[in-house]
């Protein structure tokens, strides 16, 4: 029990007094009592804002597109504006961490992301909303980073595994219900919620950051920023190749060429002054050993994982099914309560089996579950997936929780938490890998189904050519249902051909969506064959529960 609580116990004590001609005592200010539950509170908080507020304009872009009366390529630029500042904030900002801590970053970092919010509905033009954009993507990407650091380092170690759960439920349930909060928003009240939503949430986060997060003071000496910023921004550059890559045709671009090639001299730019003035901060030979990188390589496979409810069910059911934002949320997002209660399920089972048992469960079911929906055709809508939805969130979070469990593992028995520039160098490397390998999935898997649908059209045209008999029997039939609804024969026979062009587009799709199903099951194989070239854990959360 802390001293303000021992004294708040004897409220009848009597005041000091003073005699006369004697100095009363220099009133000082008492330093405000923080509680480490709070804080927690408060990055689980930021977290989930983040994650909303990058959902929300994603999955808001069409509407918003209408709504601002903006281009398709003016409006493609707005989630890539604040991705690339929250890649920027999400590296350079943990290592700061390592000397100012997270309290003086979190307090300003939620004002300015609220304040960027709440006015960026009423940008007077494009320009001020993409700037805004840039300045709630720099704000909030500290919060993304700064929670796992937070969790491993304020919470006992036999609670480590249950911070894990609560960061793994924050996540994966504002992931599955941004699409359903986004359509009920279009439907009930305006775009402008697309915005304010993660504004809302942010005097908690400040409340709780400020009762729960101690401050720290600044130690010396201060931090060379220039290396952070030139890595940091090079990676910002890259992940907006990757991020435009596939609209703007890759190289024939010059803005990729351009945007790439800045960012690859910014990256060697840094790796340069690591080697002529490297910083205290960043510990580099932390991250050389096997089992670091094979872990490491698990969140990538997450999140391509992660693709196949997030990217590839959505889109089949917007492209082939004409779904709108709400009715696709009605489809996904009935999962995130399921996802939410396992996740506290599959914690407890690590505390008692082992963490990599359960990250190759997880990897396993998911990897099946990506098979089955590999028999997609056109025929399915939002019910045929789902059963295994079911499946596939048990999945992710069985996934999800493994795998940070087994970071967290790796990272005590390699030391992470001996040392701020450990535990910075940990915590910026994972935080890269997340947000980046990410990015590198998703344009993977873009380009991987634009070259699909391109092979499979041109496949079926094959079988299409222009006298055929199935072909001519197919526009026959077509013409037939057309004719009542046309003015003429003509018109029909138009009309006829439009649908049948746009039946083969449909089946292209679906096939290629079907490879795509089935690219992600190839990647989770491959991954299982190199988890057992890593060495056997020293500890496990059995152990750990014991601890204080």
């Amino acid at each position: 029990m802390n001293e303000s609580a021992k004294v708040s116990e004897h409220p009848s004590t009597p005041p000091a007094t003073t005699t006369p001609g004697t100095a009363a005592p220099a009133v000082t200010t008492p330093a405000v009592t923080t509680n480490p539950w709070v804080g927690i509170v408060a990055v689980f908080i930021g977290a989930g804002l983040a994650t909303l507020n990058s959902r929300l304009l994603s999955v808001g872009l069409p509407d918003l597109r209408g709504a601002l009366g903006l281009s398709y390529d003016d409006a493609s630029w707005l989630p890539t504006a604040l991705n690339m500042a929250t890649m920027f904030s999400g590296v350079f900002i943990v290592f700061l961490n390592a000397y100012w801590g997270p309290r003086r970053i979190l307090l300003p970092a939620a004002a300015i992301f609220m304040g960027a919010s709440l006015i960026l509905p009423f940008a007077p033009n494009y320009a001020t909303m993409v700037i805004l954009l840039v300045i709630a993507g720099i704000s909030s990407g500290t919060f993304y980073s700064l929670t796992m650091t937070f969790v491993l380092t304020a919470l006992p170690k036999k609670l480590i595994i249950f911070g894990i759960a609560a960061y793994a439920a924050d996540i994966v349930f504002i992931s599955n219900i941004a699409s359903l909060l986004e359509g009920w928003y279009i439907q009930h009240l305006s775009w402008h919620w697309i915005f304010w939503t993660a504004a809302a949430g942010c005097p908690l986060m400040m409340v709780c950051v400020y009762f729960g997060i101690p401050k720290r003071p600044s130690l010396d000496p201060k931090p060379s920023w220039r290396g952070f910023a030139y890595f940091s921004l090079g990676l910002a550059l890259l992940y907006g190749a990757l991020d435009q890559g596939e609209r703007l045709d890759w190289f024939n671009s010059g803005t990729i060429v351009a945007m790439s090639v800045a960012g690859v001299f910014l990256v060697g730019a840094a790796l340069v002054r690591r080697l002529t003035q490297p910083n205290p901060v960043l510990n580099l030979k932390f991250l050389s050993t096997r089992n670091i990188i094979i872990v490491a390589l698990s969140i990538f496979v997450f999140k391509f994982m992660h693709l196949a409810a997030i990217v590839l069910v959505p889109g089949f059911l917007s492209n082939i099914q004409r779904y709108r934002p709400l009715e696709v949320g009605h489809t996904l997002a009935w999962v995130a309560l399921p996802m939410f209660v396992l996740v506290w399920v599959v914690a407890l089972a690590i505390v008692y089996t082992n963490s990599r048992l359960v990250l190759v469960l997880g990897l396993t079911v998911g990897g099946f579950c990506c098979w089955l929906w590999s028999h997609v055709d056109t025929s399915w809508a939002g019910n045929s997936f789902q059963l295994v939805e079911l499946l596939m969130s048990a999945a992710l979070a069985c996934s999800y929780v493994g795998l940070v469990s087994c970071i967290v593992l790796e990272g005590l028995e390699a030391g992470a938490l001996t040392s701020a520039a450990n535990a910075a160098t940990l915590s910026g490397f994972m935080h890269f890998v997340r947000i980046f390998g990410g990015q590198v999935g998703v344009a993977m898997m873009t380009r991987f189904i634009s070259v699909r649908e391109k092979f499979h059209s041109n496949i079926l045209g094959l079988h299409l050519q222009t006298g055929s008999g199935l072909t001519n029997t197919r526009l026959k039939m077509l013409t037939l249902g057309m004719l009542p609804h046309s003015t003429g024969l003509e018109e029909a026979q138009h009309r006829a051909t439009a649908i049948l062009s746009s039946q083969v587009r449909a089946q292209a799709y679906t096939l290629a969506t079907s490879d795509g199903f089935i690219l992600i099951m190839w990647v989770i194989f491959g991954y299982l064959l190199l988890l057992p070239w890593m060495k056997p854990n020293k500890i496990g959360y059995i152990e750990l529960s014991k601890m204080k």
